[in-house]
């Protein structure tokens, strides 16, 4: 695991701080309608955010809503699974997309009464197939996993490296005006989305301190500035000034607060408490409506097919059935519902990889949080590709993939 400068000398911080959450689209879906899942309480305000073997169809292709599901689908392509490894050592990938990095995060008290949230990143070595400690606060793979962004220590920063996957060198830096704290790839790969701020969007400070179960704790301050969008090619950075909205709630806010790429690369948004969920803007920063293609989608987080015919949809589990939806991205009929509390990306057109618990120790706010990776078809079959990440939000050895296409 890398290390934070700070976090050479520091010690871990009490459970009563409130934790960053990691990046990793980490909103488990309820168990059951009668069964919530815990809420992610302070962690989820500071942020904005099977057994192996097995293999058993739980696809309900009958009554309900129209069903348009295949009986049965071919076999996935280019399979790497490792169910017996958790974190992740080796490649873990399945068709179009492979696990190309991850972090965990840890906690850590500055000498000033401060604190941060240090996300130690492991990072694919392409020549090896192994996932390498790193030293980057924080990254992102472009598509195709030969080239990562990577962001240095002490964020935020007034550069980005463009890191060589198979030499671990980097091999060009971008360097931009206003410091910034995240980066993502859009699409394609051929552009940056890099997000601004003064101060370390991880971090905790003592004069921004708030009640935690009757405590008094180090609290985020809002620092975002805006966004850059940057050309690869030639290093060509245009700013957007948006900073973050004033909290006039009382509740904690701001902190690590990114922007994200729309699917198709056109806009960019962050999250919105509107229909939608997100709030969409131009490149130049304009704020714009949600695209139709987005706003037809069957869920706010919805994940289009490669072929653009169905869309992931919710948790639809009911007594202690684990499964989600997948919806026809054109009518919104149910095309099938398929193992899985979170679907989170279309390994080809008839498999996807999500996590999901383990059913017989599923129970809530216990082991729903003990989930692993899995490669799941259209037709119910479940190829396990992880081990089981701990089952406290809180353990330092839960880790969040990056999920990129080959």
């Amino acid at each position: 695991m890398t290390s934070d400068p700070h976090a050479r000398t520091a010690s871990k911080v009490s459970s009563s701080v409130a934790r960053p959450a990691a990046e990793s689209a980490e909103r488990p879906r309820p168990l059951s309608r009668r069964r919530k899942a815990r809420r992610l309480g302070p962690a989820a305000v500071v942020a904005a955010v099977v057994v192996a073997g097995l293999a058993v169809s739980l696809a309900r292709l009958g009554g309900g809503d129209a069903q348009e599901g295949p009986a049965s689908v071919p076999d996935v392509t280019s399979v790497a699974a490792h169910p017996d490894q958790s974190p992740p050592r080796e490649l873990i990938a399945a068709g179009r997309i492979a696990v190309s990095a991850y972090s965990t995060m840890k906690l850590v008290r500055l000498p000033n009464g401060n604190a941060i949230g240090t996300y130690e990143w492991r990072l694919l070595d392409t020549a090896t197939e192994r996932y390498e400690e790193t030293d980057w606060a924080w990254l992102d793979v472009a598509p195709g996993v030969r080239t990562a962004a990577v962001l240095e220590r002490d964020l935020p920063v007034d550069r980005i490296g463009l890191l060589n996957l198979a030499t671990g060198k980097v091999r060009r830096w971008i360097k931009v005006d206003r410091s910034v704290g995240g980066v993502q790839f859009s699409p394609d790969g051929k552009r940056l989305l890099a997000t601004a701020y003064r101060l370390n969007p991880d971090g905790l400070f003592k004069d921004a301190s708030y009640r935690l179960n009757g405590k008094s704790v180090p609290g985020p301050k809002q620092s975002r500035t805006g966004f850059y969008v940057i050309d690869v090619a030639s290093g060509k950075a245009d700013f957007a000034e948006i900073p973050t909205e004033k909290n006039t709630e009382g509740i904690p806010g701001g902190g690590r607060q990114d922007f994200h790429w729309s699917s198709d690369g056109k806009l960019v948004w962050e999250p919105g408490d509107n229909k939608a969920g997100k709030i969409y803007y131009g490149v130049t920063g304009k704020r714009t409506p949600a695209p139709d293609a987005e706003t037809r989608l069957p869920f706010p987080g919805s994940v289009l097919s490669p072929d653009g015919n169905l869309a992931t949809g919710a948790f639809v589990g009911e007594g202690d059935e684990i499964v989600s939806e997948v919806r026809n991205a054109k009518t919104g009929k149910r095309a099938a519902v398929i193992p899985g509390q979170q679907l989170l990306a279309w390994a080809d057109n008839s498999h996807l990889i999500a996590w999901r618990c383990a059913p017989e120790r599923c129970s809530p706010a216990k082991g729903e949080f003990r989930n692993q990776l899995l490669l799941v078809g259209l037709d119910g079959k479940v190829t396990p590709l992880s081990g089981f990440r701990p089952a406290s939000l809180n353990d330092e050895d839960r880790w969040f993939p990056v999920l990129t296409r080959r």
